[in-house]
């Protein structure tokens, strides 16, 4: 496992995938998919995904509105209409205090690396899911995330980049801390 690191930015190398914190804005960036920390019923709002209907245009709540919803922990794929990346995996993340948390989110995560895999792509980018408006404590969500990833790229995956996009520095720091801690 070899490290780099520049501002607000870390790489680890896992087998043949590359694993990435990054500080930015996730609809800005150049992969296969970008994940949207959904809602079941694939409204898209504010946070994560109101910055994808702003600069993506209506195609992709229309699409969202044909396939109608889906439940906490799992994930579904659509366009990615004006984004520079081709798809939308749109997964659903629990809410604070609805029980069983670390599992649903753990679920959600597996469930958008897998369907990417499916459709054969080769990079992801994800937000740190249920963290805005679900209230999901951060620090919980670098380490369930992060070994959730961790164990993906284990078995055997097409995936050879996977990015953790992170909005804002205290994100950064929570996930880089995480990442120092090793995966448990």
């Amino acid at each position: 496992m070899t490290q780099t690191q520049e501002r607000q930015h870390i790489t680890i190398r896992m087998d043949s995938a590359r694993l990435e914190l990054l500080e930015g804005d996730i609809t800005a960036l150049r992969v296969d998919a970008i994940v949207n920390a959904a809602n079941p019923d694939l409204k898209l709002g504010t946070g994560v995904a109101g910055a994808i209907v702003q600069k993506a245009g209506p195609s992709i709540q229309k699409e969202c509105n044909r396939i109608g919803g889906t439940p906490v922990g799992t994930a579904v794929l659509t366009g990615a209409g004006e984004l520079d990346a081709k798809h939308v995996i749109h997964a659903v993340g629990p809410r604070k205090g609805e029980g069983d948390e670390d599992r649903k989110l753990a679920s959600a995560v597996r469930a958008s690396l897998a369907l990417a895999d499916r459709h054969g792509l080769r990079s992801i980018a994800l937000p740190a899911i249920s963290t805005g408006n679900f209230g999901f404590p951060m620090d919980r969500c670098a380490r369930v995330t992060l070994t959730e990833i961790h164990r993906y790229l284990q078995g055997g995956t097409k995936l050879d980049r996977v990015v953790v996009c992170l909005y804002g520095e205290e994100a950064f720091t929570t996930f880089r801390q995480e990442l120092r801690r090793g995966f448990r």
